[in-house]
């Protein structure tokens, strides 16, 4: 394992950039000279500001980032990038018509300055559990950068190819998207030699119709990808197995037919599980310390990325087992009297009844406790349905809240208030009590009243 790997531990910073070059690759105008200094990154909030890295005024509907550019300056931004010069501000500013454009056009640079392995990361859910994974491996042999946060639409990816540095020898980026269209323009700037497609499901139906939609929108990918590319799908996904495409396609899963596949898989309850990553002459035994069968999945994701860019099969086990849950994605909290899988990142009907499987390997009396799941479409109140029959069907005592939760049965409460205050009711010790709403529901205060009983 390198003993540097600024994935983990460091910034990285941008290859040779000056505000000038800044200026000549997005097509501005630089006010207020200072063309020679070194930009070392790239922000969009002007609190992350630090000397070196550039201030990306992005307007909005609420905040107009352009307020904020001489504060950005003062705390030592190099540059900002803006679509106006304040009044009162000397500069150095790059005006552009655009500059969420602008950033797109200078993030396509960037990657075009590296020739290092970059690995996308898409999907209706999973994402981000597969990038963390996958950077995990990766990092037992190079140097490698990964998305941050939820830095994954047309505004966040910008952000990781900014930070491709000399030191870079390997990139992990996530990619998000919602409608037709949106995958085309990331594509255009991340260009992975890597694909890696972790499920087809049922989100963002509302823009995207149905499942083939979903998978129409999200292989855009591919025509920014090379010939020789290597596409890395789930191949237990019945739309991901059929996918053709002009790329070498490697498939991952628990199915007898996947190139890489799971065998001997065991529960180990809150644990994780333990399972063995075959692949061709390759026999891993691997332990995933994080709780949920959709880290089988991930896992099996990234090592095959790994076996692809030589990463020896030690290093992956050992990769894999580092894994920690980001966030709010399935994070098990044993409060001494009761178990909670708090899951309330998101939630979509594939990810919502695959996080209530793995909650009932747990053993014990399972409570759902389930919010709306939004973006669905026409078909909302019937995946409303599907979903609470999966809970009830696993024995789950359901508690739920929302509009559109009202559809899944069980026990519904008018609002998150009433949810709340009936739960010293509702749960006993022992219980193993799983939280997952969209995120807009904010079921996050659901698991800290949980907590507190």
């Amino acid at each position: 394992m390198p003993e540097d790997n600024r994935f983990l531990y460091g910034e990285v910073r941008m290859i040779g950039m000056t505000v000038s070059k800044v200026a000549e690759y997005t097509g501005g105008t630089l006010h207020g000279g200072g063309g020679e200094r070194e930009v070392l990154g790239a922000v969009r909030d002007n609190r992350e500001v630090t000397p070196g890295l550039m201030f990306c005024a992005l307007p909005g509907a609420r905040v107009d980032g352009h307020d904020f550019i001489g504060a950005a300056l003062e705390a030592g931004a190099p540059c900002c990038l803006a679509q106006r010069v304040p009044e009162g501000v000397a500069g150095p500013v790059i005006t552009v018509p655009d500059v969420a454009k602008a950033m797109a056009e200078l993030a396509s640079a960037c990657r075009g300055a590296v020739k290092v392995p970059v690995v996308g990361v898409t999907g209706s859910s999973g994402k981000t559990t597969a990038k963390e994974m996958i950077a995990r491996v990766l990092g037992r042999k190079f140097r490698t950068l990964k998305t941050e946060k939820n830095f994954n639409n047309e505004l966040g990816v910008p952000l990781t190819l900014f930070r491709i540095g000399p030191e870079t020898e390997a990139a992990v980026v996530e990619l998000g998207i919602s409608n037709f269209g949106e995958m085309h323009r990331l594509g255009a700037m991340a260009r992975p030699d890597i694909a890696v497609y972790t499920l087809i499901g049922r989100s963002h139906l509302e823009a995207l119709g149905d499942r083939r939609g979903v998978l129409r929108a999200k292989t855009e990918l591919l025509e920014h990808m090379p010939e020789n590319g290597l596409v890395i799908v789930n191949g237990d996904d019945d739309l991901l197995a059929g996918l053709e495409c002009r790329q070498r396609k490697l498939c991952f899963g628990l199915g007898a037919g996947c190139d890489v596949r799971a065998e001997n898989y065991r529960c180990l309850g809150a644990e994780g599980s333990s399972f063995t990553v075959v692949s061709g002459e390759h026999r891993i035994d691997t332990r995933v310390s994080a709780y949920g069968r959709h880290m089988v999945y991930a896992a099996l994701a990234a090592a095959a990325v790994g076996i692809e860019l030589g990463v020896p099969d030690a290093e992956i086990a050992a990769g894999i087992a580092e894994y920690e849950p980001v966030g709010r994605r399935a994070s098990v909290i044993d409060t001494g009297k009761i178990t909670i899988i708090d899951d309330c990142y998101n939630a979509n009907p594939d990810s919502t009844q695959m996080a209530i499987k793995s909650a009932s390997d747990l053993g014990g009396r399972l409570v759902c406790i389930l919010g709306d799941m939004l973006e669905l479409g026409e078909r909302s109140e019937e995946f409303h349905i599907e979903t609470g029959r999966a809970a009830l069907e696993a024995g789950a005592l359901l508690l739920t809240s929302g509009p559109r939760a009202a559809a899944m049965g069980g026990r519904h409460y008018a609002g998150k208030a009433e949810l709340i205050a009936d739960l010293p009711n509702q749960i006993r010790p022992g219980d193993r009590v799983l939280v997952k709403a969209s995120h807009s529901m904010a079921f996050e205060d659901v698991t800290e009243a949980l907590k507190e009983l």
